[in-house]
């Protein structure tokens, strides 16, 4: 019952409800009385012949009354109580979409995306579950076993149901055990549940790859196994369920041998009545649903507890990248200098930037060069705090990145990543997705200083077409482009293009360029690309080898000295004349 006290915080939130839909169960409990004790007077009036018409009619009045007044009060109960258990599921829902969106890209690294959404799904509502049914369970079960425990004790015979309730001990304890198994099983089952899940969603966003590579058979056989191995966990918990309604019965069955023969020796002997051990076995009949509802208790507040346990360590890890209350709050506007000693992934001992020192003036343009995999990307994403815990300092207008407020930073911040994501959404959505009151003539024009603008008139619907998920119907240069007119909807501060320009030809690429360089003048353009001809107008080149700065410089001067840069610039010079058949 642990969760439940877990759950405090909560039902002290809804506490009202939560009472009154007690109270009104109580209420029910009590009611479920009256039918047995009335049968069993009317079985005695029958045997000694005192029934008469007039009796027999009040007697169905009230049963009528009693069966009218619990399907009201049941009604409000299932609103209040499930109504609440709705309501926490909604509001850790919404906790844990709050955490996701908090957490920093070292969160999303170690975590797999089908294991998050079966967190959101699943786990929700098995703990939705336990706030609903299992408060429901628990207190019905005691409620209506302690009120008819009472009535067999205090209004037939105490002796009797004495000798009913010797089992119980042993119920109790089988119960406990089984609830002790099937926690463990149903863990592990939500485990392999959240790993099917995160291989569906990963076959199906990979599709084309598959396909392409012709690993339909291979990928449909190791879902097929995943999927067997969620089928085995999960029969694995129903052995353990499957225990619970079997022990009750044979327990009840015991307690009705235990009532009938003793009761038969009572009834002889003139203690009791034939209607008092009607009453006593029809009262003993509703004890079967409270035994019956202890077991399944135990399965909802195990499995409630399982999930629990699973999302609660979810919202228990750190959120890395914490906002300054006290923050500087507002957009910084003004130069860029980096102090960066030294940086390594979290959890990653091996450092990544070594010894990165420059300046960047407002309204400059910054290029970064350099090999795959030598720092370029990293050095962007420390500019608007995607990742911290390096040695040194990065200022921005004249104060360290740190002191601002989160979100100012980064929405002076228009970041266009390598892999562009584009949402199950019309083009025009993508576009103002960082400006939704964008009017039509602004979407319009950061489309044509992308260059996307004539390409999306061609489309079937222009701006209303809708792209599918991710994109998918798009071409890698169109996605890029419609990545780059987003971030210029925003007209940021700093507009840094990570390698955003791969997939359109050196034409496209120039004629984008130079519409930036017109319509962002005094503003700040970071780029990092692997065509270098397109980076010769950059007021400062940084060129990257294994972390470090190895060359800096404006073109020109790289270009007067032996190094990677002018070597790469020539050989690219080459192949693009040798392209042209020269």
């Amino acid at each position: 019952m642990k969760v439940f006290f877990d759950l405090m915080w909560f039902f002290k939130q809804e506490k009202k409800a939560y009472i009154n839909g007690i109270i009104l169960l109580l209420f029910v409990a009590m009611l479920q009385l009256v039918p047995p004790k009335v049968v069993g007077i009317v079985v005695d009036l029958i045997k000694n012949g005192k029934l008469t018409a007039q009796a027999l009619i009040m007697w169905v009045v009230i049963l009528i009354v009693v069966a009218l007044m619990m399907y009201v009060l049941r009604y409000y109960w299932r609103i209040m109580i499930f109504g609440s258990a709705v309501k926490l599921s909604k509001l850790l829902r919404n906790r844990l979409y709050k955490h996701f969106t908090s957490m920093s890209q070292a969160f999303y690294q170690k975590k797999r995306v089908g294991d998050l959404m079966a967190h959101a799904t699943n786990d929700l509502q098995a703990i939705q579950q336990t706030a609903g049914a299992g408060v429901l369970t628990f207190v019905d079960s005691l409620a209506t076993g302690g009120f008819v425990i009472i009535a067999m004790a205090a209004t037939i015979s105490w002796k009797l149901t004495l000798i009913c309730l010797i089992p119980m001990p042993l119920m109790a304890l089988l119960t406990s055990w089984y609830g002790t198994l099937l926690h463990k099983r149903f863990h592990k089952a939500q485990e392999a549940f959240s790993s099917l899940n995160d291989k569906t969603q990963e076959s199906v966003s990979g599709i084309k790859v598959i396909k392409t590579f012709g690993q339909e058979k291979e990928d449909i056989e190791d879902f097929r196994r995943q999927s067997e191995d969620v089928v085995q966990k999960n029969i694995a918990v129903a052995k353990v369920d499957s225990l619970f309604d079997p022990t009750i019965s044979i327990i009840v069955g015991i307690s009705f041998f235990l009532s009938i023969a003793f009761g038969s020796r009572y009834v002889i002997a003139g203690e009791l009545t034939i209607g008092q051990l009607v009453s006593f076995t029809t009262y003993l009949g509703l004890l079967i649903w409270p035994m019956l509802a202890f077991g399944w208790l135990f399965n909802i507040v195990e499995r409630g507890r399982a999930s629990y346990d699973r999302v609660s360590s979810l919202l228990a890890e750190e959120i890395e990248i914490k906002d300054d209350e006290s923050g500087i709050n507002e957009v910084p506007c003004g130069n860029i200098e980096y102090n960066v000693e030294e940086f390594a992934y979290p959890g990653e001992q091996d450092r990544l930037l070594k010894d990165i020192h420059f300046r960047l003036e407002r309204g400059e343009t910054l290029c970064i060069a350099g090999k795959t995999g030598a720092g370029k990307t990293t050095i962007l994403k420390l500019l608007f705090r995607e990742f911290e815990g390096y040695k040194g300092e990065i200022f921005f207008a004249g104060h360290p990145i740190s002191r601002y407020k989160l979100g100012k930073l980064r929405e002076a911040v228009g970041y266009v990543p390598q892999e562009h994501f584009l949402f199950s959404a019309t083009v025009a959505e993508n576009i103002a997705f960082t400006k939704p009151d964008a009017n039509p003539e602004d979407i319009y024009a950061a489309a044509k200083l992308a260059n996307i603008h004539d390409d999306i008139l061609e489309f079937t619907e222009g701006y209303q077409t809708v792209v599918g998920e991710r994109g998918v119907s798009l071409s890698g240069g169109q996605k890029q482009r419609i990545s780059i007119a987003r971030a210029l909807l925003m007209n940021p501060e700093v507009l840094i293009l990570d390698d955003s320009l791969s997939a359109v030809d050196a034409k496209t690429e120039e004629a984008i360029l130079s519409s930036l360089r017109a319509e962002r003048s005094g503003k700040t353009t970071i780029i990092t690309a692997h065509r270098l001809s397109a980076i010769q107008h950059a007021n400062l080149i940084l060129v990257m080898d294994e972390g470090e700065i190895v060359q800096r410089g404006t073109h020109d001067e790289l270009m007067a000295e032996e190094g990677w840069y002018k070597n790469m610039y020539l050989r690219q010079q080459l192949e693009e004349l040798v392209e042209h058949g020269g």
